[in-house]
């Protein structure tokens, strides 16, 4: 028989055994992702097939960094998307229970696939230097004040959200290998400063908000259209897919992106 202090300690010990609360698993946070066709995942030549037009991809950044972070993911951006197409159709999931909220536009506005296109023809073809201007002076002018507006949406809408503003990425590496286009070493060098100008301008609309800001462009250098490895399509078939990141890009993407939604 066994001595009764140690039944009574045993018993003691299984009683509070039962009381002791069970770990409480986090809960999975709730993520959305807003913006144009860099962060849908054009370039990566695979879309789900619900998102239509859109182009969404599971090989894009906020896919994948859902994945890795456990997150329940609203994935809104759509492919050609411009500010004005985010406040109208994207906005709806924001709510004060949302977490995390990444968003990437502003390329679409500035018109950088059109200035593209005239800038990969030859130049008595194409008046290059005269759309860059264009897109400068939007990204100078016009940008700054629907970011602004937009990234004030947001905040009205995600008050307990971190939100992080993911740039853009310079395209050249100085080097135009594409059987096809005709861009000159002082076009891919204005069309980096004008990515550049964007980021700029981004950057601090985002840092007025309260928001933060992602810039890709030291972490892609080596790695632009022509690069090696190549993380940017140069022209491609279908021509939609040319001149955004591919697979690897948005991998590398979403390891820049990763750390900030902790």
């Amino acid at each position: 028989m066994k001595p009764i202090v140690g039944l009574v300690s045993a018993a003691v010990l299984a009683t509070a055994l039962l009381t002791i609360p069970a770990t409480a698993q986090a809960a999975a946070p709730d993520y959305v992702a807003l913006g144009d066709s860099y962060a849908s995942g054009v370039g990566t030549r695979s879309y789900t097939s619900e998102s239509g037009s859109c182009q969404r991809s599971t090989k894009a950044y906020p896919y994948v960094d859902a994945a890795r972070i456990g997150a329940n993911l609203t994935f809104v951006a759509c492919s050609g998307a411009r500010v004005s197409d985010v406040t109208a159709n994207q906005l709806g999931p924001l709510t004060s229970a949302i977490e995390l909220v990444t968003v990437q536009v502003g390329g679409n506005d500035a018109g950088f696939s059109s200035v593209i296109t005239e800038c990969a023809q030859p130049a008595w073809l194409s008046n290059c230097d005269g759309a860059i201007n264009t897109a400068q002076a939007t990204i100078n002018n016009t940008l700054p004040g629907r970011l602004n507006s937009l990234y004030a949406t947001i905040n009205s809408r995600a008050v307990n959200a971190k939100v992080i503003v993911v740039g853009y990425p310079r395209l050249f590496n100085g080097t135009d290998c594409n059987a096809g286009t005709w861009f000159s070493a002082a076009e891919m060098t204005r069309l980096n400063q004008t990515a550049d100008l964007l980021n700029s301008k981004t950057s601090a609309a985002a840092s007025a908000a309260g928001f933060t800001f992602v810039n890709p462009t030291s972490a892609f250098i080596g790695h632009a259209v022509c690069g090696s490895p190549e993380w940017i399509n140069g022209l491609s078939n279908p021509i939609s897919e040319s001149y955004h990141p591919n697979v690897t890009g948005q991998t590398a993407y979403a390891n820049l992106v990763q750390p900030h939604l902790s």
